[in-house]
């Protein structure tokens, strides 16, 4: 996933209104879902997320999979050439 389209689909995601959860999937199969819009910050293709009890999930452009909205399909998923 591109840097560009990391930042703009987590800030839509985070800006919706009223918050409805989403999931980020990683590569490795790690999934979380992000349950409220103050709990994430994106800058420069880096996000964190800080989970309920304070339990932190750091995670960039490179490792994401896919990015899965409630109510849809796939938002987003990895565009790097040869990526399967």
């Amino acid at each position: 996933m591109t840097v560009e389209n990391f930042d703009n689909t987590l800030r839509v995601l985070q800006l919706r209104t009223p918050f409805r959860v989403f999931t980020v999937e990683l590569h490795g199969g790690e999934r979380f879902e992000v349950d409220h819009a103050n709990a994430l910050v994106v800058r420069d293709g880096v996000a964190v997320f800080v989970a309920p009890g304070g339990v932190p999930h750091l995670f960039d452009h490179e490792s994401v999979n896919q990015i899965i909205a409630a109510g849809t399909s796939r938002l987003s998923e990895d565009t790097t050439p040869g990526a399967a």
